[in-house]
């Protein structure tokens, strides 16, 4: 929803929410070799929204980094916290569908994400790249450590309120 309207994409009665809700149902009940008994909807709905938010991350870690020539932390916090914020809307409004107030989802994303980018991109991500590998390389290994949290702390403590 925004401001009090309904985004609609050619069916008035579904709210885009409803629709991308409805296709990752859709997709779960078709994976194979028994994994739609064991992946939430909003499991793969986050692999896509985050899957996207991770490749605008890279784009404006390589566009900091390798095209402005910032320091890697500096690099790696300006396109980390960009990026995040895109993913906490399109989780918010789409994934999770969550009507609860943004202002204590907001502030309990914020603490995460702290938690997070202190731990696993700072921490990971900045390491990894100085023991040599190089910068993407090391900002993908820390994405997928950062995956697994950011989803558990999404799901069952900030948009813990998801029908």
């Amino acid at each position: 929803m925004t401001g009090g309207k309904r985004i609609t994409l050619g069916h008035p009665e579904r709210d885009l929410a409803t629709r991308f809700h409805d296709l990752m149902e859709v997709v779960v009940r078709r994976l194979p070799f028994g994994l739609s008994r064991v992946v939430a909807p909003s499991f793969l709905g986050f692999a896509l929204i985050n899957g996207f938010t991770f490749g605008v991350d890279l784009l404006l870690l390589t566009a900091f980094r390798s095209g402005l020539g910032l320091p890697v932390p500096i690099a790696f916090t300006i396109a980390y916290v960009l990026a995040f914020g895109l993913s906490f809307v399109l989780n918010r409004a789409l994934n999770f569908r969550s009507h609860a107030p943004v202002g204590p989802q907001a502030g309990l994303y914020a603490v995460a994400i702290l938690i997070n980018y202190l731990a696993f991109i700072l921490g990971v991500g900045s390491a990894l790249t100085a023991i040599g590998l190089q910068y993407l390389l090391s900002r993908i290994v820390a994405g997928a450590c950062e995956a697994a949290f950011m989803y558990s702390v999404m799901r069952w403590i900030i948009f813990r309120d998801t029908k």
